[in-house]
């Protein structure tokens, strides 16, 4: 049947934006951001559980306005500064799978900036989640072409955060899956976002839906 991944992003500030994930018995896949205070424990946990982890690696976006975080992978950096940084940022935490972007509508326009970080995460057995944050990305093309496991967001769940909303998306990540086979959603740990899961899953899963964690549709993806 129809597959899906649902990656929740954002995490590792508080349990309180974790603890609702285990209330569901479906293998979400969870992004931690490498930087806050409680990303190591609360991934640790969620690992025990037997989430798929990802690294939710802060990059440069297209407003100098807004702050991805520290430690973000920004395109002035050289080659040596940006694989530093890289590694700094994977060191936050454990047991992850690979790497999504966190913003990055600047950073990830630069093949020459995508390009390094695929081949880090290439060295290191890791897959790559395309948040797709820019038409222009190089992210899924630098993966593609150096062959490692990789996927694209198809559907962001939660720009509208009104749980009715979100079901909506819901609703548009099934078409695509049934389209296509397999599709892709982000989301954030917000209640609305929660609540609109809890909604759509029973009637998805008895439409022949399966949800399944993310490298199983990197695996499909991938050429390698």
């Amino acid at each position: 049947g129809p597959l899906v991944a649902i990656v929740i992003d954002d995490l590792g500030h508080s349990g309180h934006h974790l603890n609702p994930v285990f209330l569901f018995d479906i293998p979400l896949t969870l992004a931690f951001l490498p930087y806050p205070a409680m990303t190591r424990q609360l991934a640790a946990k969620a690992r025990s559980k037997g989430y798929e982890l990802l690294v939710h690696m802060p990059m440069e976006p297209g407003d100098e306005n807004v702050d991805p975080g520290p430690g973000a992978l920004t395109t002035d950096l050289d080659d040596d500064a940006l694989r530093q940084a890289i590694a700094a940022n994977l060191n936050g935490l454990e047991g992850y799978v690979g790497v999504n972007n966190h913003m990055g509508s600047k950073f990830t326009r630069s093949a020459r900036s995508m390009k390094i970080v695929i081949e880090e995460l290439a060295a290191r057995g890791l897959l790559y989640l395309d948040s797709i944050t820019t038409g222009r990305s190089q992210g899924w093309r630098e993966a593609e072409r150096l062959r490692i496991p990789y996927a694209k967001r198809d559907v962001f769940l939660d720009n509208d955060p009104l749980a009715d909303a979100v079901v909506l998306q819901l609703e548009q990540l099934e078409a695509r899956a049934r389209q296509y086979g397999y599709a892709v959603a982000i989301g954030h740990p917000h209640p609305e976002t929660f609540e609109a899961l809890a909604r759509w899953l029973p009637g998805a899963q008895e439409r022949g839906i399966e949800v399944v964690p993310l490298s199983t549709i990197a695996a499909l993806e991938c050429a390698c």
